[in-house]
């Protein structure tokens, strides 16, 4: 399922009994977040706070449950697009013993080009208002925790594009603002958009950035999806809602943007400027990230629907919004990877108690002495499973989602004295 834009999921989300709006004020400093907080802890619902103090309401904990992580998907269950895959994948490498085997492929084939992204003439939805001076400040950016080094933007689907081949790499990285036209870039080194600005620095140019907020809520999802470098993250939004992504240029950078969208965000790194301070910030594991340099994002335009709702979320100690998107993640990719890496494998999973990545609980066919040993080495060198700190590996007769049973199972079968 598609959404027409992130009016049309808030409406879906109240039409289900999943969303509370909130008419008092409400301060984006400290007060929203201790509300979501709270809320998010108790399975709450979505929080639509309509009274800000600025132009703008402000959705929070839209994906905070299994159930509206599906919807946000446009699924019943999130193993459903894990089927998806498995279907669309076994459709394309069975073998095909003749011509009429391979006709048969051409409906899907052409259903797969419907999926890909296309980017569209004119302006789109998201362009509807252009502020003729950009003011980032103008929108109601949470400050989420009393020792956190400013406001942030939480959710914002940050695009970079590689300047030698002109691949675009989507990702989710949080923002600190410092003024109305400054923010932090708070990437990674191990990240795609970490190698696109190191490509920039040696050539001499500034990098292009462009950052969307709210549309389709599957963009913000793939946004955090592990895709492998080179692969379109807009391809995979458009396989999960069966609908191309539509694109339309940007108003002052050489980048397309979803037309859907609510807010654009148009700019650039220059990355023979000295990094920023940027943080401390609040994060899932309870503690303060520090305060370290990052890269200075300068905004040059400002666009945005004129019923535009301003997307955020809360990042704290789970259960929080993130552990659902971290669950989508864990059911959409165990497909590829039994498929394409570590046959052997029946289930996995990414419990909310380990902060995503860190504890890894796998259920394998074993077959032979050593088999999880294989198994752990091939899951630590899968992209953000480098960060995993510990991983159980089961036999398949396990529930690994029955906490107590996995426990029982390890304290019966380890010997910790040798």
């Amino acid at each position: 399922m598609a959404y027409k834009n992130l009016k049309h999921f808030i409406d879906t989300l109240e039409g289900e009994g999943e969303l509370i709006r909130i008419r008092e004020y409400v301060n984006p400093h400290l007060e929203i977040t201790e509300i979501t907080d709270r809320i998010s802890k108790q399975y709450g619902p979505a929080l639509l706070f309509e009274n800000t103090g600025y132009s703008f309401p402000l959705l929070i904990n839209s994906m905070g449950t299994e159930k509206r992580m599906a919807m946000a998907l446009g699924v019943d269950k999130l193993d459903d697009i894990s089927a998806q895959i498995e279907t669309l994948f076994k459709t394309f490498t069975s073998p095909k013993n003749n011509f009429l085997d391979k006709l048969k492929l051409l409906p899907q084939l052409g259903e797969v080009a419907s999926w890909m992204p296309k980017q569209i003439s004119g302006k789109g939805a998201c362009q509807e208002v252009i502020m003729s001076d950009p003011d980032i400040t103008k929108f109601p950016v949470l400050t989420c925790w009393p020792e956190d080094g400013g406001p942030f933007i939480t959710l914002p689907v940050i695009q970079t594009k590689d300047p030698l081949t002109g691949i675009r790499n989507v990702g989710l990285y949080r923002m600190q603002v410092f003024d109305k036209v400054t923010t932090g870039m708070h990437w990674h080194r191990h990240k795609v958009s970490a190698r696109h600005f190191n490509e920039y620095k040696k050539l001499k140019q500034r990098m292009p950035v462009v950052i969307s907020l709210g549309g389709d809520p599957v963009y913000t999802y793939c946004g955090t999806a592990p895709l492998p470098d080179g692969v379109d993250e807009f391809m995979l939004a458009g396989f999960i809602r069966k609908k191309r992504v539509e694109l339309v240029k940007c108003i002052t950078q050489d980048m397309y943007v979803p037309a859907d969208a609510d807010i654009i965000i148009e700019g650039y790194v220059d990355p023979d400027e000295d990094f920023i301070l940027e943080g401390p910030f609040g994060d899932h594991t309870g503690y303060y990230s520090l305060a370290d340099y990052y890269p200075k994002f300068h905004i040059t335009a400002i666009t945005h629907r004129k019923d535009a709702v301003y997307p955020a979320t809360i990042v704290g100690i789970p259960p929080q919004e993130d552990a659902w998107i971290g669950k989508a993640t864990e059911r959409i990719f165990l497909a590829p990877i039994k498929m394409t890496m570590v046959p052997e494998i029946i289930d996995m999973i990414l419990p909310v108690e380990g902060v995503f990545h860190n504890l890894v609980i796998v259920k394998i066919r074993k077959e032979y002495p050593g088999q999880a040993l294989k198994v752990m080495n091939s899951l630590w060198g899968a992209g953000q499973m480098m960060f995993t700190k510990m991983m159980i590996v089961v036999d398949e007769h396990v529930n690994i989602h029955d906490q107590l049973e996995v426990a029982r199972y390890i304290s019966e079968n380890t010997d910790a004295i040798s």
